[in-house]
């Protein structure tokens, strides 16, 4: 497939964003893998520091864990052909109290929409966290990730499948539900062999 110049003009305008960097801890580094043969699209929240510092998403404990969730190589997980890595915001937002801050929200309001219309050959959306899910899914109100995930079924039927972040921050969450591992991780890995 040959790749258009909108597609290319747009990369290089977003990897080249300035827009927050008086409001970021670090200098501005968006961070993202796309291509438009892409087939599954992981929407997470933002990158942490060490994905900041490593200049690739995931490249972490939670990378490690949501690839084995998965069930994909590191070399298929960084195949920008077969799975597109889009945050919803880009840059590293900076730490919080417990935990790193909410991802920007000019990111989506800038870049998605047409990001996503770029992306023309995504089966499967994965959607990582209450942002992602409150974007991708239009959650409204209170839903809680716990909620959206329990709705597992519906949600794939649409070519979406909710999950909650694969932080080990979310050993707790993991353990309190274990339907999560028994179900949702087994139809998730057949998805992805299916499609890749």
């Amino acid at each position: 497939m040959m790749i258009h110049s909108s597609f290319i003009e747009l990369k290089t305008a977003i990897l080249g964003c300035q827009h927050c960097a008086a409001c970021l801890p670090l200098p501005p580094k968006p961070i993202l893998q796309i291509h438009p043969d892409a087939k599954i699209l992981i929407a997470g929240q933002a990158p942490g520091q060490k994905a900041h510092e490593a200049g690739r998403p995931f490249d972490d404990p939670s990378g490690d864990r949501l690839r084995q969730w998965l069930g994909v190589s590191k070399d298929v997980f960084y195949d920008a052909k077969q799975i597109a890595l889009v945050p919803m915001g880009f840059c590293f937002p900076g730490t919080g109290k417990s935990g790193d801050l909410p991802p920007r929200k000019e990111c989506a309001d800038l870049w998605r929409a047409p990001l996503l219309a770029e992306l023309k050959s995504i089966e499967l959306v994965i959607v990582l966290g209450s942002y992602a899910q409150a974007y991708h899914l239009g959650v409204k109100g209170k839903a809680s990730v716990t909620e959206q995930v329990k709705h597992w079924k519906e949600y794939l039927a649409q070519g979406k499948l909710p999950l909650p972040h694969p932080s080990p921050r979310n050993n707790r969450w993991l353990k309190q539900n274990p339907w999560f591992e028994e179900e949702v991780l087994p139809a998730l890995k057949m998805s992805v062999t299916r499609i890749i």
